[in-house]
This record gives structure tokens, C-alpha cells and sequence, in this order.
């Protein structure tokens, strides 16, 4: 049952213990589920709990940026048709405000088009419906181990663990970006991708190495996803992303980043 103002009952004890996934001394993974659909919230509350999660659930977007300042979760789940505000105006609303926290978008429809788009607005993954819960577990859990190993297969940190090209700085330790001293925010998927091509400054990546390095070797992300993250990057940090100095297109292969913005290095 929901309670007035939308909020479901907190899921916040351990149910059992899931395989693999809870360390000791390691935090509990908080989920937001904001999905309309009581049933589907219900099951989605249960289940993940049942996993080992932490669960919060609304049953809309109202609320939502409010219970986002107030309390810290590691992984949104969206639903993408909702009455009122729908999931893509909310996560590129989110977005544009500097909220940085990885999205999972559900949607009935299955276009691939509402896909792109969804990962145009800022998703991170993507998932129609009708789903089997624990494809949303293997996604959700995907998120977070690159949150929390973002990096780690990728060689170890610089001395200060910070990487500077142009008037840029990427600090590793804090997953931030700086120019000028002020911070370009960034998802968790631009930042692990941003991450990817400054560890190897002027070496082309192909698509498949960089969702590799993004995003780790089981990840089902599709050369498409890693086009439309650069072009989001691009866009947060290059002057004319459409003539882009430091994010460069190697054709027939991938993309480089160059740390001067000088000529496109080619293979």
C-alpha cells in the first residue's frame, strides 16, 4: 500500500543474503524504483530486497528530486510512460541539474528509437518491458560494480589520481570533472567513458575495447550507446562538438582523445 504523498514502505533490511554480491563491511546498495504501476513497484521492492537491497519506491515523479536530496541511492530505476511528467522529461530534467546518479529506464515500447533517445536524454541502460527481475538485478548490480570499480581493470591511478588535458581535470578518486576550477557534471556512464580514453591519451579505442573498459567484459552495450555518450561528452566539453578538438573520431575505428585538442591522430 502506498503511503499519502506517494512514498512506498522503505525496504531496508537484509533479507537474505544475496550470492556474491553483499561484503563485509561494505555499504548496502540503495535502489530507487519510480514506476507507476503498484503491482510491478510491489514485485520490483520484494524481489530486489529478497537481493540484498536497500528499496525506496514512488509512484511518480513528484516527489522525486525532493527524496533525491534528502537521501543518497546508488541505482534509479525509471519507468518511461508515467502520468504526469514521463521518465525522459524527469531523467533530462535530472540531468540538467547536475544528478549524477546512474539510470536504468523501463519502458512498454519496444522502438529501438525510445531507446537512443532515452540514452540521449542521460540513461545509462535501458530495459523493455515485459522483464524477468533478475535481468534488472544483473543491470542494476552492473551499475554499481562499475560505480564502485569504476576503473580498477584499467591500470593503477596517476600519483594524485587526476588526469589533466587542455583546461580540463579529471579527478579519478572523486569521479569529477573541473575547468577553470568549476565542476562539468558528468553520469557515471560519460565518466567511466571519459575515464577510458584519458588513461590512453592519443591512442585510438574501438567501440568494443571501450565498453570494455567502461563498462566491464559482460556488458551487452551496443556500439550505438558508446556514439551517443561521446556526443554527450562532447557536448559537456568541447567549444563546437561539432568540431571537436579533444574527443576525435578515428574513422573505421573509434575515437582518441587528444590531449592538446591538436590534429586528429589517425591509426
Amino acid at each position: 500500500m502506498d503511503r499519502p504523498g506517494g512514498e512506498d514502505d522503505a525496504c531496508v533490511t537484509l533479507a537474505r543474503q544475496p550470492t556474491g554480491e553483499t561484503k563485509m563491511g561494505e555499504a548496502l546498495a540503495r535502489i530507487l524504483v519510480v514506476d507507476d504501476e503498484q503491482d510491478l513497484r510491489a514485485l520490483l521492492q520484494r524481489y530486489l530486497s529478497d537481493q540484498g537491497y536497500a528499496v525506496r519506491a514512488l509512484d511518480g515523479g513528484q516527489h522525486l528530486e525532493r527524496l533525491l536530496g534528502r537521501e543518497r541511492f546508488d541505482v534509479l530505476v525509471l519507468d518511461v510512460m508515467m502520468p504526469g511528467e514521463d521518465g525522459l522529461s524527469l531523467c533530462r530534467r535530472l540531468r540538467a541539474r547536475g544528478e549524477t546518479i546512474p539510470i536504468v529506464m523501463l519502458t512498454a515500447r519496444g522502438d529501438p528509437l525510445d531507446r537512443i533517445i532515452g540514452l540521449e536524454m542521460g540513461a545509462d541502460d535501458y530495459l523493455p518491458k515485459p522483464f524477468n527481475p533478475r535481468e534488472l538485478q544483473a543491470r542494476i548490480e552492473a551499475l554499481i560494480r562499475r560505480q564502485r570499480m569504476l576503473g580498477a581493470h584499467t591500470g593503477p591511478l596517476p600519483g594524485d589520481g587526476r588526469i589533466d588535458f587542455g583546461p580540463f581535470s579529471l579527478h579519478l578518486g572523486e569521479r569529477r570533472l573541473r575547468r577553470d576550477g568549476g565542476d562539468i557534471p558528468l553520469t557515471s556512464g560519460e565518466f567511466a567513458l571519459l575515464q577510458a580514453l584519458a588513461r590512453h591519451p592519443g591512442r585510438p579505442l574501438g567501440r568494443d575495447r571501450l565498453i570494455e573498459l567502461s563498462r566491464g567484459r559482460d556488458h551487452e552495450a551496443s556500439d550505438r550507446s558508446i556514439d551517443v555518450q561521446v556526443m554527450r561528452l562532447r557536448r559537456a566539453i568541447e567549444d563546437d562538438p561539432a568540431q571537436p578538438r579533444y574527443i576525435q573520431t578515428v574513422w573505421g575505428l573509434g575515437y582518441v582523445l587528444v590531449p592538446d585538442g591538436g590534429a586528429e591522430r589517425r591509426p
